[in-house]
């Protein structure tokens, strides 16, 4: 029985961080060496819980459409009033008591200028509110969240302390 071949976390990333800048699969396949099948794959299966993540993930605004991290780096730039850059992404689980409770793709963003912070964690999902139907996560790197995977960890707390208060 021949077995499957599995393709390398940091070549899955590679090939979804240049999906979310807006790359076309042709291109990253030369560049990664990945077929253009997988990586189709890689961009139905990104993570983020929605079957078509990163493939859908463009939205319109004024000047035309805009990739999945434009619209984290717009975000970040309306909440924090800085300049942001595109650092890295990098995929995440987290798993409580055996059970996976979080699994996605963290955007690491640079924001140039901030008094406290040197980058933000942020990634986005869809949700079933019809009056915010896309929700924007964003953390900033300042101890004890040093790391993406803490950021994930902080957010969960705050989603769990938020439900509590409106109960």
């Amino acid at each position: 029985m021949a077995m499957a071949n599995v393709l390398p976390m940091e070549k899955q990333v590679a090939a979804i961080s240049a999906l979310a800048e807006g790359s076309g699969i042709r291109r990253i396949e030369r560049i990664t060496g990945i077929h253009r099948d997988t990586i189709m794959w890689l961009g139905v299966r990104d993570g983020s819980g929605n079957r078509a993540g990163l493939l859908d993930s463009r939205r319109f605004g004024e000047g035309g459409c805009v990739t999945y991290i434009e619209e984290l780096r717009d975000v970040i730039r309306k909440l924090h009033g800085v300049e942001t850059k595109h650092v890295e992404s990098i995929p995440v689980k987290e798993i409580f008591q055996g059970k996976t409770v979080w699994e996605g793709v963290v955007e690491v963003i640079e924001l140039m200028g901030h008094p406290k912070a040197p980058r933000a964690y942020a990634w986005a999902h869809d949700t079933d509110d019809p009056m915010q139907t896309r929700k924007h996560v964003t953390v900033l790197h300042i101890p004890p969240v040093t790391s993406a995977v803490e950021a994930v960890r902080a957010a969960i707390v705050q989603e769990f302390r938020n439900r509590e208060a409106e109960a």
